[in-house]
């Protein structure tokens, strides 16, 4: 299912059994796997590639040449406000950074933003920003090294 409002690039291939929510915008030869949520207003640079069963919540932003491995999770809501008036949800929902790479089964916690180049492994709760070319793992996520230069696109 993909919404009337959404904008998809050139090139772009997309899996079976997808859902492309309202006002989201995929850019140019991407791959979108199967069995994927796209929740809406999400942005997708051109060159990325979501895997399958990956998850991108509401209000994402993944710009250009990112790689997500498969079942990667985003969150955008810090204090689970889900029937609670006498919270408000208020967005916080994760940025990745050019060329960033998340392992497969990776969770994005509400707000984070993945820097350029950065190299998230497989399986780690990310509750931190991480900076540019940092690599984590872990849960929590903890910086392990730095992304060596042969591989910086």
């Amino acid at each position: 299912m993909i919404a009337d409002d959404a904008l998809i690039g050139e090139g772009t291939r997309i899996g079976n059994f997808v859902f492309i929510r309202d006002n989201t915008v995929i850019g140019r030869g991407c791959v979108i796997g199967s069995y994927l949520d796209i929740e809406g207003e999400v942005l997708i640079g051109n060159f990325v590639s979501l895997q399958s069963r990956c998850y991108i919540t509401r209000g994402v932003v993944i710009e250009d040449e990112v790689f997500c491995g498969p079942g990667v999770l985003t969150m955008n809501d810090k204090r689970i406000t889900h029937r609670r008036p006498s919270l408000t949800f208020v967005s916080a929902a994760p940025r990745i950074l050019r060329a960033a790479r998340i392992g497969g089964g990776a969770v994005l916690c509400p707000g984070v933003t993945i820097g350029e180049n950065a190299l998230v492994g497989a399986g780690s709760v990310v509750t931190r920003d991480v900076p540019d070319r940092t690599i984590v793992a872990g849960n929590p996520a903890i910086a392990i090294g730095t992304v060596p230069e042969d591989q910086i696109i």
